[in-house]
């Protein structure tokens, strides 16, 4: 796909087709695109306190209560059925951690302070390791370049870096408890580890290259809180299974449960992009087509792709709509641009047929 308008496009998306960025969508066009979805959304703004605490809060307490009945039951169907459920609900619930990085503090009273004693401590992702991260991933001239924290050319990597970069995820909760327990503790007394774990292990960014500045400020004051939290936390559990107090068995089921939430991540992380640029600085437009969105009357994105992730192409053309007010959105967007128009030529039916887009590109450029 060759962009020369950005309300226009040759022919509606699909898994198959492929996209090229002539970088020709600056100026007035784009601009047309940008304030009409601003001017058709302008409305629905506002984060609603009641859907953030009763979703978060419902997902958070089913995911825990699904991983407690799984540490007590033995193998078997009743296993699997709780295994599975606390592993969406709990992905559900830590998936708050977006919207966090895009509400101001006082959008949603106690918000930040609920999720990360309820989540972001006892999963050790806390909500700094995103905050201050993802908002360069939004930055107009960093996005798909190497100052990207949260991008990888995966469709012009070899196809086993794909498989990679899916694997990895299982490691992901072992790692946090080395990172908190172990090496946070370590790095008070060893100063050039301390500048390590700032710099290389305290955001969640998909960039290898990607290094993190120290804070700075009150930020600084809110990383530290949260950071001694967690690590008192992992050291807690640590000691536990050392000693004998928290059985091997249940921790290896809690593991699992945290390992099979991070691995449906990045699989969603997989798709949410088609992650076909080549590094260099990208339009708006360009961005937006370079993003996905999975909306109805697709059902399963409800699992794989929760609150708002679904429409993250939109996300990224109006990034501080909250979570729930992007289905509204959507359809606006949809009634307003004609058939064939670049904002629906974002869309995508499903996640199977991405994932083979993307095999397929990968495989096409080290063919």
């Amino acid at each position: 796909m060759t962009l020369t308008d950005p309300l226009v496009a040759p022919a509606p998306a699909d898994a198959d087709a492929p996209i090229a960025f002539a970088g020709t969508t600056e100026g007035a066009n784009e601009g047309v695109l940008l304030r009409t979805a601003a001017q058709l959304t302008r409305d629905l703004g506002r984060h609603d306190p009641r859907i953030y605490w009763a979703d978060f809060g419902v997902s958070a307490a089913l995911g825990y209560a699904a991983t407690a009945l799984a540490v007590v039951t033995p193998p078997g169907w009743l296993f699997a059925a709780a295994v599975t459920i606390a592993i969406l609900a709990l992905y559900r619930a830590g998936s708050f951690i977006h919207e966090l990085t895009h509400m101001k503090p006082n959008a949603v009273p106690g918000f930040h302070t609920g999720w990360n004693l309820l989540m972001g401590v006892p999963m050790l992702v806390p909500s700094f390791m995103y905050e201050g991260v993802h908002s360069l991933h939004h930055a107009r001239t960093r996005y798909g370049t190497a100052e990207d924290p949260e991008y990888l050319p995966l469709a012009l990597m070899p196809p086993a870096t794909l498989a990679l970069f899916v694997v990895v995820a299982v490691l992901a909760p072992v790692a946090l408890l080395l990172r908190y327990g172990v090496l946070a503790p370590l790095s008070l007394v060893i100063p050039p580890l301390r500048r390590a774990i700032v710099e290389r292990y305290s955001a969640l960014s998909i960039n290898p290259s990607f290094r993190r500045r120290a804070p700075q400020g009150d930020f600084r004051a809110y990383w530290q809180r949260w950071e001694v939290a967690a690590s008192l936390w992992a050291m807690a559990v640590l000691a536990g299974v050392t000693t004998g107090i928290i059985p091997w068995p249940a921790f290896l089921t809690v593991v699992g449960i945290m390992s099979g939430s991070t691995l449906l991540n990045q699989v969603r992380t997989l798709v949410a992009h088609l992650w076909a640029n080549d590094g260099r600085v990208l339009t708006v437009t360009e961005q937006y087509l370079d993003s996905v969105n999975v909306p109805p009357p697709a059902l399963l994105p409800t699992l794989w792709a929760p609150v708002g992730l679904r429409y993250h192409a939109l996300h990224h053309l109006l990034p501080g709509l909250p979570y729930h007010a992007l289905g509204a959105a959507h359809r606006r967007l949809v009634a307003a641009f004609p058939a064939g128009s670049a904002y629906h030529a974002a869309s995508y039916t499903g996640l199977s047929p991405l994932v083979a887009r993307l095999v397929a590109g990968s495989r096409t450029a080290h063919g």
